[in-house]
């Protein structure tokens, strides 16, 4: 048979499979500017409070919030840590419920910027279960935090050390290390911005709360504040995933300390098109309807977008 013929043959068999396939098969997937995930933080009260357990977590968000993807807080995990079995037993409900999981944020392992050396590579140690559960769920990324001690630039090479040495780790693992604005110099998007460069490692980047620019004394009258849109665009660029934290809203549907279309906006701007995680810390409404409102004022900025 010549090869003409052999071409064309094939040809008209691709034709008849799309012929008999049904439409939907074919059916392009939705484009949208940003996907929505669930962080786990946002149910803290009643996970603590023994209303759901963490393994509970996966079917919530997909059952009760019509979300499919989550991340996950290692501090609520109590002793079962990171361990491989219960890493199994989420993986399990996130399969069992098509939910996928995004990253985990690290808390309480120690300081990745600790002036004592020994202590910095403790913590360094310390963050290497994460890893592996990270990438046991599917994960691109863990969470750590940037804390150090000392002056300005003595906190920024310190807090670039400990995280230049963790991404090196995590590529080994394929993932990405990413610094949250939480508390002291690191809600400082300038110095948090510096520490990036410093590092310049692809798979170390940052996750930029819209809330968390409290540089110290949050809830008193002498606390010092970063302005968090000026913060956001210090950290977007370095950006590999967002949390959209909300406190409060009005009658209208809108977050009252933070403008979501503006912050949103920058976060557009600066072509980032991937997951930005809901994580609802306010007292009233309670965590349902909070995550509710936030996931409704998110869609709608995106549907505003698309």
């Amino acid at each position: 048979m010549s090869l003409a013929r052999r071409q064309f043959l094939q040809t008209a068999a691709a034709g008849v499979a799309v012929a008999a396939a049904p439409r939907w098969a074919f059916a392009a997937e939705k484009v949208v500017p940003f996907r929505i995930s669930l962080a786990e933080w946002s149910l803290h009260k009643a996970i603590r409070g023994g209303d759901l357990t963490d393994l509970d977590f996966p079917r919530v968000t997909k059952e009760e919030f019509g979300i499919d993807a989550v991340e996950y807080v290692s501090q609520l995990w109590g002793d079962k840590q990171a361990g491989s079995e219960y890493v199994a037993k989420v993986k399990q409900q996130c399969d069992d419920h098509g939910v996928r999981s995004v990253l985990i944020m690290v808390d309480a392992e120690g300081a990745l910027g600790d002036a004592d050396g020994a202590k910095r590579s403790q913590a360094i140690d310390n963050h290497k279960k994460w890893l592996e559960a990270a990438r046991e769920l599917g994960c691109h990324a863990i969470r750590v935090n940037a804390q150090s001690s000392g002056s300005y630039a003595e906190q920024l090479a310190l807090a670039a050390d400990g995280l230049g040495r963790l991404g090196e780790i995590a590529d080994q693992y394929g993932l990405n290390v990413l610094v949250e604005n939480h508390g002291g110099l690191s809600s400082n998007g300038e110095w948090l911005a510096g520490v990036m460069r410093r590092v310049g490692r692809p798979n170390v980047g940052t996750l930029p709360d819209f809330g968390n620019f409290c540089i110290s004394g949050r809830g008193t009258p002498d606390a010092v504040w970063y302005d968090r849109y000026q913060g956001m665009e210090d950290l977007m660029p370095f950006a590999k995933a967002v949390s959209a934290k909300s406190y409060e809203f009005n009658d209208a549907g809108e977050e009252v300390q933070t403008d979501f279309p503006r912050v949103m906006k920058t976060v557009l701007n600066h072509g980032y098109s991937g997951y930005v995680g809901i994580e609802w810390e306010g007292g009233n409404p309670c965590e349902y309807e909070g995550i509710k409102l936030t996931k409704a004022l998110l869609e709608r900025i995106r549907d505003s977008v698309v």
